[in-house]
């Protein structure tokens, strides 16, 4: 077997040049039920699954996953994998040039109304995997294209021996408490906070992901179309780019912060070296997979404010789609639902099960609970919101541009920068 890894083009394309391309013919309904083993429905033969887990590609990870597989279905001959690091701007650049997989992670600026150029309907392998969150999120006029491969929230994950060295007596529940616990940590030599502004993506955190559960307004993104001024020091955005810029002034970050340390530091954190992560609760198992024991890590909801009264987002990680060009859509559709139902790739990820039935296995996440956030369920942006942001070139979900918030001088300076890019993109977009 050929097993691929390794980082492609690591060209940015804004999504705009992705609408028009695409696969040549029109999408096709669904070949067969998932695990259909008659007729042109049989489950054989191979496929490429492109991932943005490097890491479960390089250890032997995936290859178990397909052993057991293969002991489903003997028919099957290959599963390759290709791990891709920067996956973002190289998927939208291979999409664009109809060089993909058979199965993938729908990149997460392709707006819903272009889903079908690219991957083809999977209604009936959704159906046949029950009550599924996120069930519609990837869907455009009854058609379904994407399955989600995990479902997270989003706080702070933290290092229990780290606090009890700082003397951290309690989890702090406001933002003035955490900075205090920061303060706690720098000053008994630990890193209080890493958040990995050298590998770029995390830093979506602070903007876009934090907005949409500290304002309280699942359809916050959207409503930015509605304004020439989306970006406002006192509003939801301002709020979230001054908490990162003062972890930052404070010396309560990583000192690299240019380049890239993000496998690095979930060993600072397992060790305790560093104490937080602001993350997914996806993050928790790849810490104690650096060598944390499973009970010095734990997890409790962000304090974005002073009210003591938090919320918590209930978030959808990637969707998985097939390719519309796949001439294996049978396979294609039975690795899907193996993924999502016996790989055991969601428990070691951390995730929330995709399915409602299903209850989460991580002990972390019973912990986050028990502060009783408000859970908010993300909701999709619209076309709209998708076509102003490519248009203005505002990486939403992919950190460049809040790497540019952090390094400001001013912060209202660079707001107003964004403004303008964003009005400008508005007037063009009907």
């Amino acid at each position: 077997m050929n097993k691929m890894f390794g980082t492609m083009l690591a060209v940015a394309l804004a999504s705009t040049a992705l609408a028009g391309c695409g696969g040549n013919s029109e999408p096709s309904m669904d070949a067969a039920p998932a695990g259909d083993q008659g007729g042109s429905g049989e489950v054989k033969g191979k496929i490429t699954f492109v991932t943005q887990r490097t890491d479960l590609v390089n250890d032997g990870t995936f290859d178990k996953y397909e052993e057991a597989f293969k002991k489903k279905y003997p028919k099957v001959e290959d599963i390759e994998f290709e791990g891709i690091t920067n996956y973002e701007s190289d998927m939208r650049v291979r999409l664009s040039a109809n060089n993909v997989g058979d199965v993938m992670l729908i990149p997460t600026n392709i707006a819903n109304k272009d889903l079908g150029k690219f991957f083809a309907p999977v209604n009936g392998l959704a159906d046949s995997l029950g009550d599924l969150y996120f069930k519609d999120y990837k869907a455009d006029n009854g058609q379904i294209y994407g399955i989600v491969s995990g479902v997270s929230t989003e706080g702070i994950v933290y290092n229990k021996k780290a606090f009890e060295k700082a003397g951290i007596t309690s989890i702090p529940k406001t933002l003035d408490e955490f900075y205090a616990a920061c303060e706690k940590l720098k000053a008994a030599g630990i890193v209080p906070i890493y958040i990995n502004n050298g590998a770029q993506w995390p830093m979506k955190e602070w903007g876009e992901v934090l907005v949409q559960f500290s304002s309280g307004d699942a359809k916050y993104l959207d409503k930015m179309t509605e304004t020439d001024e989306p970006f406002k020091v006192e509003g939801a955005f301002g709020k979230g780019f001054t908490i990162v810029r003062t972890l930052k002034e404070k010396g309560y970050v990583e000192k690299d912060l240019y380049s890239n340390v993000w496998e690095a530091s979930k060993g600072e954190v397992a060790s305790g070296k560093a104490g937080m992560y602001f993350l997914g609760n996806w993050v928790i198992n790849q810490v104690i997979g650096a060598g944390a024991a499973k009970e010095d890590i734990g997890y409790f909801p962000f304090p974005y404010d002073n009210s003591g009264k938090l919320n918590a987002p209930l978030s959808a990680d990637y969707f998985y789609g097939i390719d519309v060009n796949s001439k294996n859509k049978p396979l294609a559709e039975a690795w899907v639902k193996f993924m999502v139902e016996e790989a055991g790739y969601v428990e070691a990820s951390g995730f929330i099960p995709p399915q409602k039935s299903k209850a989460p296995g991580l002990e972390q996440l019973k912990e986050f609970q028990s502060y009783k956030p408000n859970f908010i369920e993300n909701v999709p942006t619209s076309s709209k919101w998708n076509d102003i942001g490519n248009r203005a070139k505002i990486d939403f979900f992919g950190g460049k541009y809040i790497q540019d918030v952090l390094e400001a001088k001013d912060l209202k300076a660079e707001l107003d920068k964004l403004n303008t890019k964003w009005k400008e993109a508005r007037a063009s977009v009907k």
